[in-house]
This record gives structure tokens, C-alpha cells and sequence, in this order.
């Protein structure tokens, strides 16, 4: 990736040289991400002129994150929830509920159209259910 690359190849060297810990650049790349995050999460808020963020998933679990998410839903005068850990750890129980409301709004995509999109963007996604 983008973020990963550049610190694999000079981790080594400041490690070796003294220049940090492990700890240190872990603690850098977890800070560096989840800024990242949050901005992301609150440029989508301004574009769908939401007040509420949900954070879930396996990263939905760190503290930190949720911290920061807290902190930024408060200066925009929203909420944050974060869900109960047991549903932090699988987004299948996502993925389904989102398929059952494309099926439900006639939203179907053939084996034979249907692909990955890595680097797709949030913000181009038709959300036929909200309109």
C-alpha cells in the first residue's frame, strides 16, 4: 500500500540506528491511520449532511479510534456510536443487511458484472433506499 511501503523500507534503518522503538512507530503508523480516518469519515459526514457516525468492524474495538472519532463528532456538534464489541469483529452481518436492502429495492448485479473495486469511493455509491 500507499502508507505501508515507505515505512517498511526505512523502519529497519531507524530501528538499527537507535532513532525509535517499535512502539514508536507503531504508535506513529496507528496515529497517522486514524487521522486519516477521521477525516475521511468527516468529509462523508459533510457530504451526506449526517450528525451520527457508527464505527464498527474489527478497528471499530480500539479505543483510540473511537476517541478520536468522539472528539471530531463533537466539534461538528454529532454523535458517535460505537457498537457493542461483539459486533465489532465480523462486518458479515453488514454486508447481509446491505444485500437484503438492494434485493429489497430491485438493486441486483449478475455474477457476470460483479467485481472488486479496491479503491472504491464512498461518496459515488447510489443509495437507492435513502432517496
Amino acid at each position: 500500500s500507499g502508507l505501508l511501503s515507505p515505512i517498511e523500507g526505512t523502519a529497519v534503518k531507524m530501528l538499527a540506528a537507535g532513532e525509535c522503538t517499535k512502539a514508536d512507530l507503531c504508535y506513529s503508523l496507528q496515529e497517522t491511520v486514524f487521522a486519516m480516518l477521521v477525516e475521511i469519515t468527516e468529509r462523508a459526514m459533510a457530504h451526506s449532511r449526517s450528525k451520527q457516525v457508527l464505527v464498527v468492524g474489527g478497528v471499530g474495538c480500539n479505543l483510540r479510534l473511537q476517541e478520536m472519532l468522539a472528539i471530531m463528532a463533537q466539534e461538528r456538534g454529532a454523535s458517535l456510536c460505537a457498537t457493542d464489541d461483539r459486533y465489532c469483529i465480523d462486518n458479515g452481518a453488514m454486508i447481509a443487511h446491505t444485500g437484503n436492502l438492494m434485493f429489497a429495492n430491485k438493486m441486483d448485479t449478475s455474477i457476470e458484472k460483479s467485481g472488486i473495486t479496491q479503491r472504491f469511493r464512498t461518496d459515488e455509491v447510489h443509495i437507492a433506499w435513502r432517496d
